[in-house]
């Protein structure tokens, strides 16, 4: 897969475009609002884990560029309900840890893209899945997390309590993520077939 990660800032532009709007769309329930299908899951884990995969060389700019979408996506939702944003049930200082948190899922896919360079396309799935899976893990123990321990929604944590909390979640999370990442493998995988086809009948017809 590695072997057919954009090499053109054109494309590294369009990748990050394409992944900026998915992230809109879905973290601001877009479709759901124009469309009758209901809610759509937040792809912006997903979002976050791809961009770190192939928008690694701008990791610099590109992390803080995402992470301020997602905080003014939160912004213009949360305002446009009439709510004061400071005051929010989800912000409080445990939503800046959504930092922290979002950066594993950003060093998870840009950790894949490093470690698989040199290696085979199916090998390359299995350290995907296995970086996917380790860094939605650490994304939701650190939002999760801060939001049971360091805001006031939870009147008396417990270990118990955050344990069950961080179990009840963690496989919804893992499974919408799962399902973005594999929908961006299957795109990625068919452009890549017609790019080498396209290849082939150039050199057929030369």
């Amino acid at each position: 897969m590695t072997r057919h990660l954009p090499t053109r800032s054109g494309q590294r532009a369009a990748i990050l475009v394409l992944l900026a709007a998915l992230m809109v769309a879905t973290r601001s329930h877009l479709p759901a609002l124009l469309t009758h299908l209901g809610p759509i899951p937040d792809a912006s884990w997903a979002v976050f884990f791809m961009a770190g995969f192939y928008l690694r060389s701008w990791s610099r700019w590109a992390f803080p560029l995402f992470m301020a979408l997602a905080i003014g996506v939160d912004y213009v939702v949360i305002t446009g309900q009439g709510v004061d944003f400071w005051a929010h049930y989800c912000v409080s200082a445990a939503y800046w840890c959504l930092v922290p948190a979002y950066l594993a899922l950003w060093a998870g896919g840009s950790l894949t893209a490093r470690l698989s360079q040199q290696l085979s396309d199916h090998r390359t799935l299995v350290v995907a899945g296995l970086a996917l899976v380790a860094s939605v893990a650490l994304c939701h123990l650190v939002s999760q997390g801060s939001f049971y321990w360091i805001s006031d929604s939870v009147s008396q944590p417990t270990l118990a309590g955050w344990a069950k909390n961080y179990g009840d979640w963690f496989l919804p999370f893992l499974r919408s993520t799962a399902i973005y990442v594999g929908l961006g493998v299957i795109v990625h995988v068919g452009l890549a077939q017609v790019a080498r086809l396209a290849r082939a009948q150039e050199r057929t017809a030369g």
